[in-house]
């Protein structure tokens, strides 16, 4: 990754927090005052470095980790604001990237239960709970929308 496609990845995550949802092509562009079609040539490169992952339109995001552009279960309450997380262990990365308190709400995709959790001082409220994959995260960018 070069220095262009550095600075575009983190002034994308930059504008991911600070608009509470992905950034758009132009914002970005408008953000690192450059041009849509440099940005969009460096999210595609991220997207192959698998730094961000794309839409398949290619021009919007669907990911950039630990954040979801796009509803998912797995909803993040962080300083009133509320976060979708790609998965279980990203709602966890959401309130370690954010460096703040949060709580998550989500569903056992096995049973559909209901999960509450407080993430206080970057610990859980509940130690006993257990993420599974059913991919070995070797695999996991094979199919990262699914995974």
């Amino acid at each position: 990754m070069d220095e262009l496609d550095l600075r575009t990845r983190n002034v994308t995550y930059g504008a991911f927090v600070a608009l509470g949802r992905a950034p758009t092509i132009d914002e970005v562009a408008a953000r690192r005052e450059t041009s849509a079609q440099e940005i969009r040539a460096s999210w595609l490169r991220l997207h192959d470095a698998h730094a961000i992952v794309l839409h398949p339109d290619g021009d919007r995001l669907l990911m950039a980790n630990p954040f979801s552009a796009v509803p998912t279960a797995h909803k993040v309450h962080v300083a009133g604001r509320m976060w979708n997380a790609n998965c279980a262990w990203d709602a966890f990365g959401i309130c370690a990237a954010l460096h703040a308190d949060g709580h998550i709400s989500t569903v056992c995709p096995d049973c559909n239960e209901s999960i509450e959790i407080d993430v206080v001082g970057g610990e859980p409220s509940d130690t006993t709970l257990l993420f599974h994959s059913l991919i070995t995260a070797a695999h996991w960018w094979d199919a990262i929308a699914f995974t």
